[in-house]
Parts: structure tokens; sequence; C-alpha cells
């Protein structure tokens, strides 16, 4: 099939019988239309469905029930409902080292080596898939190192100077190498497009053999996840990585993806997740800027699984749904992160994080995911439960003694200046001291 997105887009509603959609709030704040920045206005649906109580009413008191019976539901609804399902015949993918270089990051020397992962379309070869990813490790590590995997382009690395820009931190990857980790960068691109015309395509094509999506398959966000997990296994079999301390990053869409993965793999140790917003970490349920509507349009719906455009219903064959109607909400799936080390970021709006993303309504479910954390052994943000009640702490004051944490930078779009944090916390919890350097 090659559809445009917009006829994709409508063969899903006819699928699910919509006939028509709401439309999402304007990010153009004197369009009439435009998205609700009033906080008396912000929490129509104030009551969030609760992490740990099971579907029949049951109240979740031990770990081996979470594992056993509360995260399985809340898995099934997000992917049923929000996220879309991974096949079952998904093909291999092979991983191929395709070059090896050694370089400088900042002052420090490295060695990076550019990877192919192909998979097998013997089922479908009118579609290929080759995942691209660079791993980068210290030269100078006497053993395996932990690795942060960030969503992005990849590349090997540049000769990059150790000059920084004076008042700013060195990028990310000086930093981790400085402090002895190895990184890994994965093309999103590579894996699924970023659009719906290319739902046809892809790794999602391949496996419906260029066919159009059922309700319930998975879009791009649960797409990119399985790619990051497909990079962790080549990094399970790399000698120069601490495979048990395994990162993932992404900033806005692609924090979005970030938190995906890390909810649905539980092998990945740690997550950095970035100005994630709607389908990341803020609250579906807040009526605050970006809203569940902003993706049930042709525009970002691919990202979704193709039941997520019921809450966005006006007209249709079951009446109308809204963000009140989602069997789940953002809390829960940072709640499937647990135990792990969860680190929600944001900016601020005077510098480009724009107010759209709903920096309170990404705290609350943070919040919110809390008990889940101290359930599991691990230590919350050290608040109150009450996510209705709870503010924001002021801009650059992070929450960082538990394995669940929160930190708003003064910064853009942009996880930057909370990357210097984000290691010193992941150091502090894995047990993790920087190299001593003669």
């Amino acid at each position: 099939m090659n559809w445009t997105a917009a006829e994709d887009h409508q063969s899903m509603m006819d699928q699910l019988g919509i006939k028509a959609l709401r439309p999402g709030p304007s990010g153009n704040e004197s369009a009439p239309n435009h998205a609700n920045y009033d906080e008396s206005k912000a929490n129509p649906f104030p009551n969030l469905p609760d992490a740990l109580t099971l579907k029949n009413g049951k109240r979740v008191t031990t770990a081996e029930m979470w594992w056993n019976q509360r995260r399985p539901e809340i898995a099934e609804d997000f992917e049923r409902e929000v996220l879309g399902r991974v096949p079952k015949d998904v093909p291999k993918v092979m991983w191929t080292v395709t070059n090896t270089v050694q370089a400088m990051v900042g002052s420090h020397p490295v060695i990076g080596k550019e990877l192919v992962g192909h998979l097998d379309n013997s089922s479908y070869p009118l579609i290929s898939v080759d995942i691209r990813m660079t791993l980068v490790t210290p030269a100078e590590a006497t053993g395996p190192v932990p690795v942060m995997m960030m969503f992005g382009r990849s590349g090997l690395p540049q000769a990059e100077g150790a000059a920084t820009p004076a008042g700013s931190d060195p990028p990310a990857t000086q930093q981790l190498i400085a402090d002895g980790w190895g990184y890994a960068t994965i093309n999103p691109g590579s894996i699924q497009a970023d659009n719906g015309a290319g739902l046809t395509r892809g790794i999602i094509g391949l496996v419906n053999k260029g066919q159009a999506r059922k309700p319930d398959d998975w879009g791009a966000l649960r797409s990119w996840a399985w790619g990051a997990s497909r990079g962790l296994d080549y990094l399970e079999t790399d000698k120069s990585v601490d495979s048990k301390h395994v990162g993932i990053e992404g900033v806005s869409r692609f924090g979005k993806a970030a938190l995906v993965t890390m909810a649905f793999d539980t092998r990945f140790a740690l997550v950095l997740v970035g100005s994630s917003g709607e389908g990341g970490a803020k609250l579906h349920r807040r009526n605050w800027g970006e809203a569940v509507e902003s993706l049930t349009g042709s525009g970002e719906y691919h990202w979704m699984a193709g039941n997520f455009l019921k809450y966005g219903a006006s007209e249709s064959g079951f009446g109308s749904k809204n963000a009140g109607d989602l069997p789940v909400d953002a809390h829960q799936l940072i709640a499937l992160c647990a135990p792990r080390l969860t680190f929600i970021s944001y900016g601020v709006p005077e510098k480009g994080d724009s107010k759209w993303l709903d920096h309170q309504g990404s705290y609350m479910a943070a919040v919110a995911a809390g008990p889940v954390f101290r359930l599991l052994g691990a230590k919350d943000l050290g608040t109150s439960d009450d996510y209705r009640t709870e503010k924001m702490p002021p801009v650059n004051v992070g929450l960082l003694d538990g394995q669940l944490a929160w930190r708003q930078h003064d910064g853009g779009h942009t996880d930057g200046p909370n990357w210097k944090y984000f290691i010193a916390w992941a150091d502090k919890f894995i047990h993790h001291a920087a190299p001593t350097r003669s």
C-alpha cells in the first residue's frame, strides 16, 4: 500500500467505525480553540486509575501480586488501547559490525563501532529494514562499562574538540566517556518512519507484508522501543559492555519512546526521559496544552495504536470517548519502569520547552507512580502520594534521592542541562565510579 498519512488515518477511522474526531487544541493562544492554560480547568478527570488496584477491585499488597497480576493487566491495557502490540512473528535481527575506529571524544580516546541490524525479510522481500546503531566505549577501560543508548542519528565519533562554549556543559557523549561510561546511538528512522505514510513500510510494514495496520497493531513508539531492545540484544554480546547497566534516553517524541522502551523491557536498568509530553510522562487526563486529540489526528496518530483514535472520537458507532475513558494513564507507564532507575526531565517554557508539554501534569504522573516504586523496595520522589495537590519543585531543584527522580532545568527543549545530574545520580545507584586518570 502506498497511502498518504491522511488515507491511512481514514482507513483506521473506517475500521473503528469513527465518523468524526474532535480536533486537537491549537498551540496558538489567540486561536478560538487554543489549548487550556488555566489550572482551575486543568483536571476534568481528577481521579487517576489506581496503579495498585486489580481490575477485580482487590488491593495489590505484595511485590508478587504486582509482578504476577497487576503489572500484566496494565501492560495489556497499554498494548491494546494505547501503544499497540508487538507481533509474535517479528523477524530475527542479525547484527554486523561494519566499521571500527579509534577516535577521541573530548580529551579521551574511544573505540567506535558502526553496527547494522539486518532483519530477515525472506517472508516479504519487497521491504528491507536495517537498524543503524553506533557503540562508543572508552579505549582505556579495563573492563565492561555501563552504556547509555540514545535515540537519535547514529554516527561514529568525529574528532570532537575538548573545548566547550563558556557557561555550557560538554555534550552528553563527552560527559559519559569522561565518567567511564560508553554510549550507543540508535537511529529510530531506520526502524520505522516517523509518519503515517510509513506505516506500510519499516518494521511495521514488513510484518504486515505492506498492508495497513489493524486497530491493536503497534505504532511507531512501540516499534522504536522494540528496535532499542534489539540493540540491547547486541550489547549483551559485546564484551566491552556491562549489559546489566544499559540505559535508554530520548527527548520529545523520543523521550516518549525511551519511556515506552523502559516500561516494556525490564532488561534496561535506567532511563532518562526528556521533555516527553503527551504520550510520554504527561497525564492524558489533564486538560493542559497538548491533549489526547493532539495524537489522534493524522499528524501524530502513527505513534500510537489505531485503537487510541477511539479516545478522540466525537461521533462513531460506539458514541464518543475521551481521555477519561482510557483504562490507563501516564503514571502507570512510569510505574511499569519500577523499581528501576527512572529520571523524568523537563526544561522551562521561557527557553522553549513549551507550556504545551504540561510540566505539572508530568510531575503529577511521577508522584502517582511513587507507590509502585515503594512497594517494590525502591525510593520514590519523597513527596506525599496526593498527586492532586503536589506542586512541582522550583526550577533547578532536583528530587534525586530515590530510584524515581525528577528535575526541571532552566534550559529549553532538551535534556542537556540535566545530564551531569543524571550521571551522578546513576553512578550512586549502580555503584560506578569515574576512572582515576594520571
